[in-house]
């Protein structure tokens, strides 16, 4: 899904009320993460929640990056889930590319979730971004 298609989808929405709901249900449609991956080195600092991110390379060409991630809070893996569809299966350099923070701006949530959330969501992005970094700098 692209940003234009996420925002899209939000303001036809409506109300914060009706966009947490969707959150909630991205966050629910999560492939699991194994247990092995709720480890110290799949989680994310600078959450509130619990949080971990973990990804595999597809050889390709081009070589991309599936990205999956878990939280223990219901909105932050609604979070997770919108990062995961703007990043994941992309190549490390479009990924890199990727302006996440004009996306989370785009979608209203700089201004609808709390301080804490929203240094958490960034957090996300650094690792995210991280994981991209050290991908294309073993192409």
């Amino acid at each position: 899904m692209t940003v234009d298609e996420l925002a899209e989808t939000f303001e036809f929405l409506g109300d914060w009320e009706e966009r947490y709901r969707y959150l909630i249900e991205l966050g629910r449609k999560l492939a699991p993460l194994s247990e092995d991956e709720h480890d110290e080195a799949h989680k994310v600092r600078g959450c509130m929640s619990q949080v971990w991110l973990a990804h595999d390379v597809r050889p390709g060409p081009p070589k991309t990056l599936h990205l999956r991630g878990d939280s223990d809070a219901h909105i932050v893996k609604g979070l997770i889930a919108v990062l995961l569809e703007l990043t994941s299966d992309r190549t490390p350099q479009e990924i890199l590319a990727l302006d996440i923070g004009n996306a989370f701006e785009r979608l209203g949530l700089e201004s609808h979730i709390s301080m804490n959330r929203r240094n958490g969501f960034y957090a996300m992005v650094e690792r995210i971004k991280q994981m991209a970094a050290a991908e294309a700098a073993t192409a």
